[in-house]
């Protein structure tokens, strides 16, 4: 069954999404079993797939609801939610820790990440439902795999008529079990589409390939797929499109995708077309990848506006 043409071009986007604190660590190459390194630099940064996303949606102009909770020692994400023009009525606050993040980040801007979930993991369904009452039908609801009950959150926006976009990193089984053919959107990344698809993470580079697979096990999903220096892929049940990275010094590559996923969804969420939103988010990423950090590293509207040209 194909989905429904969009009747709205002022959705809102409501992101049950991750808060965290991350710890940047910059190293000379990643550590490896039974080694001990040391870092040349420790910094600090507000981060956490959701808190990303939103930022980026928000700066790009969308209507943005972050959904979440923190720890006592969180309360700088709230203000940069805030700062950005996130709604952020729907962030509880809770007698645990947050969520956070150690990261690690060589020379070349690559990084790696080891996540502890905190507060991220404590979502409720009084709390979900409260907020889906608040929703409006075609609404964007966006999810990541940082945060728990996404079960519960996809089944009620499927009976709400609400719009899924799930990035799902990162991959577990619990993440397998979940319906993703409910979603509207998967955005993901060159590895995260290899196992949706059935691949092996190490399987030879075929990103039209991987696409293929994906669309023809998720028919009916939008399907945006990053893939690194070669751009991103997108795939629905009418068309198929591509668009090419811009080329900028690479620094840090820690919020390049939900830099990317935040502007594509705002661009959606403006009614958009696709080769559009694959432009104006293509943009954004690469703004983001030339600077240090998450957060900070996120462009805002009018900046990309001047990296193109227009927005």
């Amino acid at each position: 069954m194909q989905r429904e043409g969009y009747e709205r071009n002022d959705m809102k986007i409501i992101n049950f999404g991750s808060l965290n604190i991350d710890k940047v660590y910059e190293v000379a190459d990643f550590v490896i079993a039974q080694e001990t390194i040391s870092a040349k630099t420790l910094n600090i940064f507000a981060g956490g797939k959701g808190l990303n996303q939103s930022i980026a949606a928000a700066r790009a102009g969308a209507e943005v609801m972050h959904v979440g909770a923190i720890g006592s020692d969180g309360d700088f994400l709230l203000e940069l939610l805030k700062e950005s023009g996130a709604d952020i009525s729907q962030i509880q606050k809770l007698d645990e820790e947050s969520g956070h993040a150690i990261i690690q980040v060589t020379p070349a801007g690559q990084n790696c990440i080891i996540i502890y979930g905190g507060t991220n993991q404590m979502l409720t369904k009084e709390q979900i439902d409260q907020t889906l009452d608040l929703s409006e039908p075609q609404d964007i609801i966006l999810l990541q795999n940082e945060t728990n009950c996404l079960g519960y959150i996809m089944e009620q926006a499927v009976e709400r008529r609400l719009r899924i976009a799930l990035n799902p990193s990162p991959i577990s089984e619990t993440l397998l079990t979940l319906p993703l053919d409910k979603a509207e959107w998967l955005l993901l990344n060159e590895v995260e589409g290899k196992i949706l698809a059935g691949m092996k993470k190490n399987a030879p580079v075929d990103n039209e390939g991987v696409l293929s697979a994906l669309h023809e096990k998720y028919p009916n999903v939008r399907l945006v797929l990053t893939v690194g220096q070669d751009g991103v892929l997108y795939q629905d049940h009418m068309c198929r499109a591509a668009h090419p990275i811009f080329r900028v010094k690479t620094v840090d590559t820690t919020a390049a995708g939900d830099t990317f996923g935040g502007y594509f969804l705002a661009c959606v969420s403006e009614g958009r077309d696709v080769s559009d939103c694959l432009r104006i988010a293509s943009a954004a990423a690469a703004l983001a990848v030339s600077r240090k950090g998450a957060v900070p590293s996120i462009p805002k509207r009018n900046e990309v506006a001047k990296f193109l040209g227009n927005f």
